[in-house]
């Protein structure tokens, strides 16, 4: 695995991967093979559910048909914690793992997660109560970038990074155009956040060494703290300017940074 070239990345909810172009450009400028599923949970194949095995079981399956064989594991957000159950389940896919922005849940936050999805009121510990109600039509794609360029979230993006999103985010319908990444499946991603991952890390303890990059104004990773993080990665973790979108608003320095770890992971590998 030492001179594995292969990255399979694996996006965030609701931004689906054709939103990273300019990332995997600059892998691709280093010699990478960039492979990346293009939107998770769309597959009637691979539903989402509580816990997201079938998530996970996709990006095995595209791992295996695209590489055959170990890539590093880099996901950002959603695709973070997918990358750490992939490589949790399947250790032989896994050279390397590093999750952009994943922060791992444990203890009694964990457990709060877990009954609030058994109470029915998980919606409220996470964005669904936002992505239920996200508007998704648009007359034109230039409607739909004025739209988002307006925000001032998608207004902190890299240059060029939002178009990359229209192009692939919506797409044509009878009334002009809608968001590709359905909002009910990105709902759905976001109420069954998993909350078992202590019980799988300790059935399936990780084989390939792990990093982790966050984004120094990332609520995500403030909100559930980086206690566990620290611990799996033992303490392979660096900061980014930037919040919890990071790899979209700076692409080229995220790019460099996944690159330097899976060059020291390596050398732990080896």
């Amino acid at each position: 695995m030492s001179d594995c070239r292969h990255i399979v990345f694996a996006h965030a909810n609701g931004f689906p991967a054709g939103t990273y172009r300019t990332l995997f450009d600059a892998w691709r400028a280093t010699g990478f093979t960039v492979h990346a599923l293009p939107k998770f949970g769309h597959d009637p194949r691979f539903p989402v559910t509580s816990n997201w095995p079938h998530l996970r079981d996709q990006l095995i399956h595209f791992t295996l048909h695209e590489v055959g064989g170990p890539a590093h594991l880099v996901g950002h957000s959603l695709g973070g914690y997918l990358s750490l159950m992939a490589a949790a389940r399947r250790p032989d896919l896994a050279a390397s793992l590093v999750l952009l922005d994943s922060p791992v849940l444990s203890g009694w936050k964990a457990r709060a997660v877990q009954f609030g999805k058994a109470a029915g009121i998980g919606e409220r510990l996470s964005p669904g109560h936002v992505s239920k109600r996200r508007r998704q039509h648009w007359p034109s794609a230039q409607a739909a970038f004025e739209h988002f360029a307006a925000k001032p979230a998608f207004a902190r993006w890299a240059p060029g990074v939002l178009r990359d999103y229209i192009a692939c985010g919506v797409e044509p319908d009878d009334k002009g155009q809608r968001l590709s990444f359905d909002r009910t499946v990105e709902t759905a991603i976001y109420n069954s956040l998993p909350h078992h991952l202590d019980r799988v890390l300790r059935r399936h303890p990780l084989q390939c060494p792990m990093a982790f990059v966050r984004g120094s104004a990332s609520d995500e990773a403030k909100r559930v703290g980086m206690g566990a993080t620290e611990r799996l990665t033992q303490g392979r973790v660096s900061v980014i300017d930037g919040s919890h979108l990071f790899p979209l608003e700076r692409p080229a320095e995220t790019a460099a940074e996944v690159t330097r770890w899976i060059t020291a992971l390596r050398a732990i590998r080896t």
